[in-house]
């Protein structure tokens, strides 16, 4: 029923009654340095990844065929959404795996693979020098990512709810968040800096490597970090969550992973429209300075950190659920500010772009708490992760592809449309996975 909630959260929560509110409970050192490591591992993973879709358009043409720029940049793009596909499959192994020997050792394993993966892209010879392997080696390092991305981001949410004192999931979703977008930031910002002191021509020919190598420094002191990650699956959890028992309760709550397709594929459309398509159609489509695409992706980047660090401590405390409803709902009309740049001019890119970043910045702030909060601990890991992994690939992986294609075809107006449909249709599932199964964190 809809008033009907279960909370599973590892550190307990004093009684409350009407007339006495709950206070929030002060995090202990364990928890916070818990929730650094797994912070810090979302700001890799972000990193590594947006890293990727914003050098695309010098990406491409290093890896394949260079016989016409926007060409290589959709092939680029097209390995950008092959990782996507991915992403169900490493919810599928991954979460399973946490499931049924706890959340650390598989937070370590997706840090490893996305530090090794990011490494040999960097390093990787061009097109020119061994021709169609080079393809094949950027091709299966994204398969690998995708792997340890449909794991990364919706289990380390989940760990650190779980690792959080009940009523502070607001708070969990701000700081989450706020790791994201530092990677987020930093992708941009690397990519600004090096375009400004290398130029664009170094970009072209070898500067574009030293973010992925940047990337991949930091991602080895990460893992050294989630060494002391705090386990929050207890022994007898682990010794009864046989893979039959996780998927048979994975089946009854299906209408769940459903509404958590919907939740997360409307928020990464959305997402990836802004952070990728919009800044490689500007590059790509209407040949825009790099260098002030760049500076405007850094800002929108600067605003996103700010922002969900903000949401963060206005929602600690509050009814997730309400607050994703009135998300969601924004999200609809805003969504059609990107029919505002149909042509060259850098004004306009930067109206859309940072016109559209308040209402981007609700929404990421908050899906992947209320995502988890749908799931009930035991298959957590699994569901939580397979309905992002297939959101993220059917709705996300491609929403820059389809950005930049149709705006090559001058039917950009389909792309608002579509994240509109998506974004009502994640209210109605939620709604409806809500009312039939109840909700496991939060209120």
């Amino acid at each position: 029923m809809l008033d009907t909630q279960t909370t599973d959260n590892a550190v307990p929560s004093p009684r409350t009654t009407a007339s006495t509110p709950q206070k929030n409970e002060k995090f202990t050192p364990e928890v916070r340095k818990g929730l650094l490591g797994l912070g810090l591992g979302n700001a890799l993973e972000w990193y590594d990844w947006m890293v990727f879709g914003l050098l695309s358009a010098f990406i491409g043409p290093n890896f394949f065929p260079n016989t016409d720029p926007l060409s290589a940049t959709l092939n680029a793009l097209a390995v950008f959404a092959v990782g996507f596909a991915f992403r169900p499959l490493g919810g599928i192994l991954l979460g399973t795996l946490a499931d049924r020997i706890g959340r650390r050792r598989v937070m370590l394993l997706s840090i490893m693979l996305m530090a090794g993966t990011t490494l040999i892209i960097a390093v990787t010879p061009s097109y020119a020098t061994i021709g169609p392997l080079a393809g094949i080696i950027l091709l299966v390092c994204r398969v690998l990512q995708g792997i340890s991305t449909g794991i990364e981001a919706p289990l380390s949410t989940s760990h650190a709810v779980e690792l959080a004192p009940k009523g502070r999931e607001g708070y969990v979703a701000g700081i989450m968040s706020f790791y994201v977008n530092i990677g987020i930031l930093l992708a941009s910002l690397v990519s600004f800096l090096c375009s400004l002191v290398i130029g664009g021509a170094a970009m072209g020919e070898w500067g574009w490597r030293v973010p992925f190598i940047l990337g991949a420094l930091f991602g080895f002191v990460v893992l050294y970090l989630r060494r002391s990650l705090p386990e929050t699956l207890k022994e007898e959890e682990m010794a009864t969550n046989t893979p039959r028992a996780v998927w048979s309760g994975v089946r009854k709550h299906w209408l769940s992973v459903l509404a958590i397709i919907f939740v997360v594929g409307a928020a990464q459309a959305y997402n990836y429209a802004w952070n990728v398509g919009l800044p490689s159609a500007a590059r790509s489509g209407f040949k825009e300075d790099p260098t002030a695409v760049f500076a405007l992706t850094t800002v929108l980047g600067v605003i996103l950190v700010a922002g969900s660090w903000i949401i963060g401590k206005l929602a600690d405390g509050k009814a997730m659920s309400r607050w994703f409803l009135v998300t969601r709902i924004l999200a609809i009309p805003s969504v059609f500010l990107m029919l505002l740049y149909v042509q060259p001019g850098i004004g306009g890119f930067a109206a859309v772009l940072l016109g559209g970043s308040v209402v981007l910045v609700l929404n990421m702030t908050l899906y992947n708490v209320v995502s988890s909060s749908l799931m009930p601990k035991n298959i957590r890991g699994t569901g939580v992760a397979l309905g992002y992994g297939i959101g993220v690939a059917l709705f996300g992986g491609t929403a820059s592809y389809l950005l930049v294609w149709f705006q090559s075809l001058n039917l950009t107006w389909i792309f608002p449309v579509y994240v509109a449909v998506l974004s009502i249709l994640s209210i109605v599932f939620y709604i409806a996975a809500r009312r039939s199964n109840g909700i496991f964190v939060g209120k």
